[in-house]
């Protein structure tokens, strides 16, 4: 979220120059933000436009404090070692059609060379959202039932590189103090106890890898992850719960002119899981939520024509299930699936950052997503 707030921040500030020979690359005339994004430090209010499905259309504001420009984090990185993020930090409000309301703040940080980060982030959510059930089942008959969810929650970790090579070992905390509402009109849920009004703390970790050729949009190498995360009441949480996560994406050049991607996500909840922390499908065109249960497994695939210097075009596909309540197995899972095709324009050239637009389709949502950098994080 904190690259996609920064660069959108830096973009938005860049685009009424477009007439201003700083925003003009020499070598072919094009409008490119190179020069301003080497330099820029300091604070940068920026609007934030919001497209996600789930929750509607909104828009918000952000605030984003550079505490030093690209050109000096670059000065720092060796010969053939890839450009590490400088350090940043950022506070945001929005809000979207369906009254759901977000504020917050985080950074992040560099230490010591960057062998270690620090990556943060605490907000307070007023969210509402639509509950399809644990599985597709509701225990009402509906086939969805409104509900909201607000309080606090707080995400905190610190990484260690390990040597100088591309893998970290992570140390996270998780902390949710969230009460959930269901529409009171309707038949309310069947869901147990603890799963309404729980305060949740997580002490857990990964081991990361990320080998890709650019922080911002990769063309080659990949990133991946291995996460768990224990909910206890010895770390003050109301429940005992596990998630896991195995998370990896890649790129691969094909040719000249083509980059074929791939990604593949899977989840798994263990223990009294409060339903808004239970798995779910992710994917583009689908609403976040939407398909949740105990396990679930998402793919995608994405393949980029670099049509031009400056211009490229996409198209996506992915599927996915979630399984795992009661006695359903895998193969008992329904598979949700969406493509799509996009665009992107090489707006920095010397950073090789690309900005763009996606438009996604699932079996019953159309999305649109406003992409700065990869689509996948």
């Amino acid at each position: 979220m904190l690259r996609t707030v920064v660069l959108a921040a830096a973009l938005l500030a860049g685009l009424p120059a477009l007439a201003d020979e700083a925003f003009r690359d020499p070598q072919d005339g094009a409008f490119d933000a190179s020069e301003f994004l080497l330099d820029k430090k300091g604070f940068l209010p920026v609007p934030v436009i919001i497209t996600e499905p789930a929750v509607g259309y909104g828009a918000g504001a952000a605030l984003v404090f550079f505490r030093e420009s690209l050109r000096e984090r670059a000065s720092h990185v060796k010969p053939g070692e890839p450009l590490t993020p400088p350090d940043i930090y950022v506070a945001a409000l929005a809000a979207t059609e369906n009254g759901t309301k977000v504020m917050g703040g985080g950074g992040l940080v560099t230490f010591d060379q960057d062998r270690y980060r620090w990556r943060g982030f605490v907000g307070l959510p007023d969210v509402n959202l639509d509950f399809y059930g644990v599985g597709g089942q509701t225990g009402t008959g509906e086939r969805k039932i409104a509900y909201n969810v607000d309080g606090v929650i707080s995400t905190q970790q610190v990484m260690r590189r390990l040597g100088q090579s591309n893998n970290w070992i992570v140390g996270r905390w998780i902390y949710l103090d969230l009460d959930a509402t269901f529409d009171p009109s309707r038949p309310q849920p069947v869901l147990p106890a603890p799963s309404r009004n729980v305060t949740s703390s997580g002490l857990g970790g990964s081991i990361e890898h990320d080998s890709r050729d650019n922080f911002f949009s990769a063309g080659a190498g990949w990133k991946g992850s291995l996460e768990a995360m224990f909910y206890s009441p010895s770390w003050a949480s109301d429940n005992e719960y596990e998630t896991y996560r195995a998370l990896a994406f890649g790129y691969v050049p094909v040719g000249k002119d083509f980059i074929l991607g791939a990604k593949g996500d899977v989840r798994s909840a263990n223990g009294d899981v409060p339903f808004y922390q239970l798995p779910f499908i992710e994917l583009r065109g689908v609403p976040v939520a939407r398909y949740q249960d105990r396990r679930t497994l998402a793919s995608e695939f994405e393949l980029r024509w670099n049509a031009t210097p400056r211009w490229s075009f996409l198209g996506f596909v992915g599927s996915g299930r979630a399984w795992g309540s009661g006695d359903k197995a895998f193969g008992d899972a329904g598979t949700v699936t969406s493509g799509g095709v996009g665009f992107r324009y090489l707006v920095a050239r010397r950073l090789g950052i690309l900005a763009g637009l996606d438009i996604a389709k699932s079996a019953e949502n159309t999305a649109i997503y406003i992409q700065a950098g990869s689509a996948w994080r």
